[in-house]
C-alpha cells in the first residue's frame, strides 16, 4: 500500500484542521490514497468531544496573554496541548477498506513510537493498561485522539520531541490528574533535530502499517 506524506511545517491549528477536512473528504471519495499529515502547531489547547472544561486550569484571559489559543474539536479524548517542538500527526486512513479496526489502529499507532524510541534513542516506552498513548513509566510522551468519519480516520497523535513541558501545567493532560508528561529532550538531555525526527516518524509509521511512501508534499 502507498502512503502520501504531507509536511505542513509550522501551521496554525485552524488552517491545519481545514486541510485535514479537505484531505478527509478526498480520501472518503477515493480521490487520493491514505495520507499522513505532519505539522508543528503554535501553542494551542484543544478540547476533545469528551473534554471537561475544568481540566483547563488557566483562565482564558491568561491563555490569551501567553499567546495560547483554545479550540474545541471532534476528536475523542479530553484536553491536550500542542505547541512548538511537538510533532503532530494526522493520519487520514481508510480503515474500513483495510478492515484494521479502530482498536488495532490505535495499537499500531502506539507501536510506531514504542519501536522508534527503543531503536533510535534506547528509551523503553510502552502502553498503559488504562490509558491510550505511549508512556515512559508514569509519564506520557505520545498522546492519541482520533475521530472516524465514513470509515476514514482523522486527528491522530502528538509526540513530545522538544516540547515546552511547562505548558502542560496549564491543563490536566487528557484528564489524567495523577500522571506526568515527558519528551525526548527531557529523557536524552539534548534537543533533537526536528526535521530528522519527522523523517523517523515517517519511516516507522510506514514500517508498522506496512506502507511504501507514495509522495511527499510540503504545505
Amino acid at each position: 500500500m502507498k502512503l502520501n506524506i504531507v509536511e505542513l511545517g509550522r501551521c496554525d491549528y485552524e488552517k491545519a484542521l481545514d486541510i485535514q477536512f479537505n484531505t478527509l473528504e478526498k480520501r472518503q471519495n477515493k480521490e487520493i490514497e491514505d495520507t499522513l499529515i505532519l505539522v508543528e502547531h503554535p501553542p494551542v489547547i484543544t478540547l476533545g468531544s469528551n473534554a471537561m472544561v475544568s481540566n483547563i486550569i488557566a483562565s482564558e484571559e491568561f491563555l490569551k496573554g501567553q499567546g495560547i489559543q483554545l479550540h474545541k474539536t471532534n476528536r475523542g479524548g479530553d484536553v491536550t496541548y500542542h505547541g512548538p517542538g511537538q510533532i503532530v500527526g494526522y493520519p487520514i486512513i481508510d480503515i474500513k477498506s483495510s478492515k484494521i479496526g479502530i482498536r488495532n489502529f490505535v495499537r499500531n499507532l502506539e507501536e510506531v513510537f514504542i519501536q522508534l524510541l527503543k531503536e533510535e534513542f534506547q528509551i523503553e516506552a510502552g502502553r498503559h493498561p488504562e490509558h491510550t498513548g505511549v508512556w515512559v513509566g508514569d509519564e506520557k510522551i505520545v498522546a492519541i485522539g482520533l475521530a472516524v468519519k465514513k470509515g476514514v480516520t482523522m486527528h491522530g497523535f502528538a509526540f513530545n520531541v522538544n516540547t515546552n513541558l511547562q505548558h502542560f501545567n496549564l491543563i490536566v493532560p487528557c484528564g489524567i490528574a495523577n500522571k506526568g508528561v515527558t519528551s525526548v529532550e527531557k529523557l536524552t538531555g539534548k534537543e533533537t533535530d526536528f526535521t530528522f525526527m519527522n523523517q523517523l516518524v515517517t519511516e516507522y509509521f510506514s514500517r508498522v502499517f506496512d506502507y511504501t511512501i507514495g509522495g511527499n508534499y510540503g504545505g
